[in-house]
């Protein structure tokens, strides 16, 4: 058996319940790591779609989508996932729509008058 590097023996490891309950944690914590994963890329393709669309900063973009997600009262990650389904398609529903054209508009700056 090799030592720790304060010279002290490494314990065993967990025998019977005690390890299978160990290895359902560290399962358990990979899918959730895993979705959440999974999740932020959705929500990162989200604003990128915002960005070209408003001509938004990355944080505009996050801001953006985020209020949609509070005015909406739908969940960011559907939100985001409904933003990149537009992106493709075209289609939005009603309500996110609305919204993602007012929050667009209020990045966008007013015109400036010559004369």
């Amino acid at each position: 058996m090799s030592s720790k590097a304060d010279g002290s023996q490494p314990e065993p490891p967990p025998a019977g319940k005690a390890a299978t309950q160990q290895v359902a944690d560290l399962q358990e914590e990979n899918a959730q790591l895993q979705h959440a994963v999974h999740a932020h890329a959705v929500v990162d393709q989200a604003i990128g779609v915002l960005l070209a669309a408003g001509r938004l900063t990355p944080d505009q973009g996050w801001d953006a989508l985020r209020a949609i997600s509070q005015h909406t009262n739908i969940k960011l990650r559907h939100i985001a996932e409904q933003i990149i389904e537009w992106a493709r398609t075209g289609n939005l529903c009603t309500d996110i729509r609305v919204e993602l054209e007012r929050q667009l508009a209020s990045y966008t700056p007013s015109p400036r008058r010559t004369g």
